[in-house]
Formats: structure tokens, sequence, C-alpha cells
């Protein structure tokens, strides 16, 4: 795959989680494939995934009520042929898992917002069962190479290339920083999948691994791609709350096998927020604590599921019992603290349910993208679902239209190679950590659980400053990844505050007191008409 100091394939994917796997082993039959990834396997969100993979599979349920669970939780903002097209092709993508390897517990269990035991679990280490298997698979394959520590910088757009070009703009590659040999690669290919994941760093707490800065969504956003609905973070109700632990998630299918949330009193509270109580969907509960914290002044709720027996517990949960004991917390005899975090981004590049973007030549799959499954919140234990869903329509669709993709992303004049300045300031570096966490410390405070239109003017100013200085900073520096990631998440984090300004009323995830609502009659939210904020 290497010609002339560069590295040719046809298929260009950045990311190595469950979505960039499975499409690699969709497409490397008659396709050369190369994964970046900018840290080593498995390094990725959807490897730590706990609660399973949403998908009808017993008799008594129905792709009916699981589009309209889907539909409910998503507030009135989901497009309908996407809900329906990933749920009716679950039981497909189970068979995909189960063909590569995968094994699930034949028990499925019952998470917020679902109105059946639908999803299908590893214990409760489902992300990493699937993605050991489908990465051992990738690494088997003749077809796929896959290049560890290395950060994609940029996408190469043709027109940049060569301005006199007519007709589409088109991507046909990418700059790559090699960690290890610290040099910048480019990479050209004919067609460029961002499988990069979601963007949790931009905010101070957080459930997802540390790479999570949104890489793809700038990317594209630079490119010329249109981004959609980043005002939709979904906080997850239930992460660890201990000194020593950030980013540790209690999976939602504790709440599913009876876990109840209850304040420092002992008293369960979710049912004055919602008729589902414990079980409501994500954003009304993350909410609920949110504003339970507030009334008592706690630092946190607690999530009580004492009444299950310890071997229960220990077979369902040995992941979550076990880090909850290194912690001094025996979860059989008392409840666990908890806090909500950021955890998914139902916003994302734009693009329909193959990962099409508006460039040709360019797919999004998995969190990077914004189909429309999860409107303005997202449905417990579809993000996986949508990964596969994801993977398999972008791989059908590019051998479908392969011819016609390639010939628009074929170069006539060979990109430029890297320039930057040789030499990095280490002074400078404390300067870059220091806005890095300056910007999730905003977003916090400002873009967080409940916001306010004051509150997101002053992130708007502060960012506007930030991206300047960090620009400042990357085109005066040699390349490194932390400046990279920052570079990033300022422009994930400009973005988001955008689309929420230019949302007037509190739906779903984003709830701003400027625009309060009364609680939505939920047997009609799927009847509700709601617009996309798209940039």
């Amino acid at each position: 795959m290497k010609i002339d100091g560069k590295l040719t394939c046809d298929v260009a994917i950045v990311g190595s989680g469950i979505a960039a796997l499975a499409a690699a082993l969709k497409l490397a039959d008659d396709k050369k494939v190369i994964i970046l990834t900018k840290e080593k396997a498995p390094a990725t969100n959807s490897a730590m995934a706990q609660g399973g993979i949403a998908a009808v599979t017993d008799q008594s349920d129905s792709f009916a009520s699981h589009i309209e669970d889907t539909l409910v939780a998503g507030a009135g903002l989901c497009h309908y042929e996407a809900v329906r097209n990933f749920i009716e092709q679950a039981p497909e993508r189970i068979k995909d898992l189960i063909n590569w390897g995968v094994q699930f517990d034949a028990d499925s269990t019952r998470e917020g917002g679902h109105s059946f035991r639908r999803v299908l679990h590893h214990e409760d280490q489902t992300g990493a069962e699937m993605h050991s298997k489908l990465f051992h698979a990738v690494l088997a394959h003749p077809n796929i190479e896959v290049l560890e520590n290395h950060f994609a910088i940029d996408l190469l757009v043709n027109k940049k290339i060569d301005p006199t070009l007519m007709g589409p703009t088109s991507i046909v590659g990418l700059y790559v920083l090699d960690k290890v040999a610290d040099t910048v690669k480019v990479i050209e290919a004919k067609s460029t999948i961002l499988a990069t994941g979601g963007a949790g760093k931009v905010y101070l707490y957080t459930s997802n691994w540390s790479g999570a800065t949104g890489d793809g969504i700038a990317m594209a956003y630079r490119a010329g791609a249109r981004i959609s609905n980043l005002e939709f973070m979904q906080f997850h109700p239930t992460c660890l709350f201990h000194k020593d632990a950030r980013n540790f998630l209690i999976s939602e299918a504790v709440r599913g096998e009876g876990g109840e949330l209850i304040n420092s009193q002992g008293e369960a509270f979710m049912k004055k927020y919602h008729r589902l109580g414990s079980l409501a969907p994500r954003d009304i509960v993350a909410r609920g604590i949110d504003a339970e914290m507030k009334r008592t002044a706690e630092p946190c709720v607690y999530l009580d599921i004492t009444q299950q027996p310890k071997a229960f517990l220990q077979s369902h949960f040995p992941n979550i019992y076990t880090r909850c004991l290194e912690y001094g917390i025996d979860m059989s005899k008392q409840p666990i603290p908890v806090v909500p975090a950021a955890h998914y981004l139902c916003g994302g590049v734009v693009t329909d349910v193959a990962g099409q973007t508006d460039l040709v030549g360019l797919y999004a799959i998995g969190e990077t993208a914004c189909t429309g499954l999860h409107g303005a919140n997202r449905l417990a234990s579809n993000s996986l679902l949508e990964c596969l869903a994801m993977a398999h329509n972008c791989a059908v669709h590019l051998k479908t239209n392969w011819q016609a993709i390639t010939e628009q992303t074929v170069l006539s004049v060979q990109p430029l190679p890297w320039e930057q300045p040789e030499k990095t300031d280490s002074d400078e570096m404390v300067v870059i950590s220091h806005m890095w966490e300056e910007i999730r410390r905003l977003m916090w405070n400002y873009v967080g659980i409940v916001r306010s239109t004051k509150r997101l003017e002053r992130a708007q100013k502060r960012l506007v400053n930030i991206k300047s200085e960090v620009k400042e900073y990357y085109s005066n520096m040699k390349v490194h990844s932390d400046i990279l990631e920052l570079r990033n998440i300022v422009i994930v984090a400009k973005l988001t505050v955008e689309c929420a300004l230019r949302r007037h009323e509190s739906r779903g995830i984003h709830y701003s007191l400027d625009y309060p609502t009364s609680p939505l009659d939920m047997s009609r939210i799927k009847e509700m008409q709601g617009s996309d904020t798209i940039i």
C-alpha cells in the first residue's frame, strides 16, 4: 500500500471502534483498507460500553414497539426512516456479531425507556467482548492494515489541492501524524470513513475515554461538511462519584435490574419527575438528579440495588461489582454514589443512513454521524446498533456506487508534503494544557445539563478568543497530538454553543431556563415536529 513515500488504499477508516471495525470487515473482501487509530487499540468508547445492544429478539416484542420507544426518547426530533432502517435490520446485525465470534448471555435485560427486555449483553462488558472479537478478525484479514498511534490531522480536499477543478467537492485522503516516528504522512484514499466516536472530553466530567475529542466532526467541518444538533450531548445519569474515579460508568442495566435512585436521606425521588421513575429516559433522569442535588445541596445521589443477592450482582455486573469494591463500595450492602456526566453525542456530521456526507468520497458513521436516529435524546443501547447498521449500510453503498465515487476522487495534482515549524516551545505546552482545562470547565458550567441564553453567550465570547489563541499555537508550533486535540475540541465546543443558541426551546437533552416547558405528554411526543440545527 506504500507508493513513492505515500500510503494509498481504497478505503481509509479513521477510528478503531466497533463502527470502524465492522465497516472494515464488510469492505475488505475486495477493497484495500487502512484503519487509523490515534492510540493503541482498544482505546475507544465502544470498547467501554457496558450495557449492551438493543435488538428485537423475543416474540413478545416487536419492531413497532422498539421504534415507538426510540421516537419517544428522541422527543419528536427523530428521522423516522433512519429509526426504521436501523431497528428492522438489528436481528441481522446480531447474526453478524455471532458470526464474528461474539458471545451474548442467555438472558436479555431492560434499560431506561424500553418497553421490553430487548438489550443483549455480555455480562457488563458487552463493548469489550464485541471489540475484542471484531479486532481479532480485523488483524487476521489480509486486506486490512491497522496503523496505531496515527492521528488524522486534516482531510485532503480536491479543490484545495487543485483550485482549478470544477464540479463537486470530494475528499481524496488525509494528512496523518505518525506519533511514533514524529512525521506527517499523506494517505491517498478513494473513499474515507470517519468513525472517530463522540466528543465527551469537551466536558470536564465525562464517561468517555481520554481521546473522545470530536476529531472527525472537527475535520469534516473544516473540509466543508455540515454539522447538526451538537447541543444534544447526552449526560449519562449514573457515573461513579469518587475522587479516584473520574469516568467509570454505572450501567443503566443496574436500574433495569431493579436499582433505585435515592437521595442522601434514602428517599426514592425519580417518581416526582417521571412516571417511569428510575427507568425514565436518560435526559429526564439526568435532570432529575441535577435538580435533587441542587435541592439538597448534596454532591451526589445514590443508586441502591442492595435488594438483589450478592451472587446475582457478581454474575450480572462482575466488572462494576469489582471496580466498586476497589473504591471501598460493596454494592450488595450499600448504595453506589453517582452523578451525571457527559456521555453520548446525538448530533454530529450530517449524513444519510449509509453515512454519506455532503462531500463525495467522505462518510461518517457511528457517534460521529448525525442520521436522525437519536433525535433529541438517545434511547439506551441504540448506539452499538447504530454502529453496526451504519457500517453495513456504508459498505453496501460504497460497493454499489464504487465506480461513480472513484471517478470523482482521482487526483490530477499530487498533494503537497506537510509543512510545519520544526520546533516546539516546551514552556508553551503548559498553556496548551491550561486552555484544554478552561474549555472543559467552561462547557461544564455554561453548557451543561441546564442552560441559559446568558451562560451560552458568555461561553461563546470566550470560545471565540480561545479559538484564535489555539490557531496561533497550531500555526507556529510543530504539530503535536495535544495541540491537534485542543484544536478539535475548541471547534466542537464553539459549534455546540452555536447550535444551543439557535434552539429556542427546551427539547430532549437540551434544557434552557429561558424556554421552560411543562412535562411533555409522552403518548404524543413522537408526533411532535421539530427542526434540526444545522451549521
